[in-house]
């Protein structure tokens, strides 16, 4: 097919929409670790499980047997007031870099919330209003997943409160309030209103928060409160799952015009929003159909990937939540309050975790610096703002345009636009002030971390 015949935009029909989540466990030769109850150490049970989190969520968090899991019809309804999301050839970046590699982005960023979180929102959402629950709670940490999940939760009738890391609280107020416009109620983390909340702040005095610290309060307030549960936007395996409606459609819209990738990048936290644009095309790899090549992309000040440690640690900072093995460093690592994405989770996600220790995937760290200046390159020639999470795989994507340049090689790159990023002017004007400062932790910092990680001999 000529150059010409591929348009700007891939679109999907409605009718192309996919029906099934695709559940990468299922394909892969070693499983992720199991969940592990912090008391015996021995592998979490549903009926345990079901405490905290939706029973049917329970139930696709252990399911690593079936490849294709259905989506209900009411989740596909609403998945279809802003989906299937468009497929883009970046031709204008190409031109500007004077690359023959051929760049593609899938945006999620065409929903009121602004990203790729609402995909799994409204699942979860869905699954507590049928288990019949009041509400819900919720850590956030710039504020996506928080925005996300009071949509949800308004669409169904459903309480929610949020857990929001301090830092992002101060520093995004307009995204807070879209939160409480959509009914949610919004709390700094760590906070005096919960126990674990009080014995973070005692520890630690004046801190701005972590992802760690809010799953701690989120899980607290579900499980001391009758009729919630608590649901996560990220790390969690039923949330890749969601999310691999990304990846479906991008390798359907791909397949449209016969286009085949060389590489798939995708920016890093907990993992959600990359898990779920690769899966499809990770599964074809593990059954041996095709090879690609798999960029995760962290930020220089919280490389769980990079520089972590891969073992058994809590998923959250006041260490009442299941272990995970994981690459981690450490959940009483706190990242600093100079960056400004979201990408502040010191743990990835064990499906990842897994992938990447057995070398189907590579992970690369970038400095904050250069992230917005590929944000500021891109939304000059691409014309949409992108969210300084989305920007990570952005700046990777111009690097691998760039080398191609260097070598002549016409790749196709695709990645993943995750967001836009009109709630984060506070660290656009960081940027442009020369306010931004690149911290890299030290190898001494890290070791603070990983001197409290669990010893699990497992």
């Amino acid at each position: 097919m000529s150059e010409k015949a591929i348009p700007y935009k891939i679109y999907l029909e409605e009718n192309e929409m996919p029906r099934q989540w695709y559940n990468v466990r299922a394909d892969m030769k070693n499983k992720p670790a199991p969940l592990l109850n912090p008391g015996t150490l021995e592998p979490m049970t549903a009926q345990e499980l079901e405490a905290v989190f939706c029973k049917e969520l329970v139930q696709q968090e252990l399911d690593d047997v079936h490849p294709y899991i259905d989506i209900p019809e009411d989740i596909r309804n609403f998945y279809k007031m802003y989906r299937p999301s468009p497929l883009v050839r970046a031709y204008c970046l190409e031109e500007k870099l004077q690359t023959p590699a051929k760049i593609y982005y899938k945006f999620e960023g065409n929903n009121t919330s602004g990203s790729h979180k609402l995909n799994s929102a409204i699942a979860q959402a869905y699954y507590a209003k049928q288990q019949g629950l009041r509400g819900v709670t919720t850590e956030t940490g710039a504020g996506q997943w928080g925005t996300a999940l009071s949509m949800a939760c308004s669409y169904f009738g459903l309480d929610c409160k949020v857990y929001m890391v301090k830092v992002s609280y101060e520093q995004k107020p307009f995204r807070r309030e879209v939160m409480r416009t959509y009914g949610a109620s919004v709390t700094p983390s760590p906070s005096e209103t919960t126990e674990v909340g009080k014995r973070i702040l005692k520890a630690h005095p004046g801190t701005t928060g972590s992802l760690g610290c809010a799953i701690s309060e989120a899980v607290e307030a579900a499980t001391s409160m009758e009729g919630y549960r608590y649901v996560l936007g990220s790390v969690l395996s039923q949330v890749l799952l969601h999310q691999t409606i990304i990846g479906l459609e991008t390798k359907a819209a791909l397949d449209k015009y016969n286009i085949v990738p060389d590489m798939i990048i995708g920016c890093a936290g907990g993992g959600s929003n990359l898990g779920g644009l690769i899966s499809p095309f990770m599964g074809e790899m593990l059954r041996g159909e095709r090879d690609y090549q798999f960029i995760a992309v962290e930020p220089a000040s919280c490389p769980s990937l990079t520089r972590g440690r891969y073992v058994y640690d809590f998923c959250d900072t006041g260490m009442v939540c299941p272990l995970a093995k994981m690459y981690t460093l450490g959940s009483g690592f706190i990242p600093s309050p100079n960056h400004s994405g979201g990408l502040r989770y010191h743990g990835m996600s064990s499906i990842l975790s897994q992938l990447y220790d057995d070398g189907l995937m590579e992970a690369r760290s970038v400095e904050q610096t250069a992230v917005f200046t590929a944000a500021e390159q891109f939304a000059r020639v691409e014309g949409i703002l992108p969210a300084p999470e989305s920007s990570h795989a952005i700046r990777v994507a111009i690097d691998e345009a760039m080398k191609c340049r260097e070598t002549g090689e016409e790749k196709t790159i695709v990645f993943g636009l995750t967001g836009t990023g009109y709630f984060d002017m506070v660290a656009y004007e960081k940027f442009h002030n020369g306010e931004m400062n690149d911290y890299i932790p030290t190898d001494a910092d890290l070791q603070v971390g990983f001197d409290g990680l669990p010893k699990v001999e497992k």
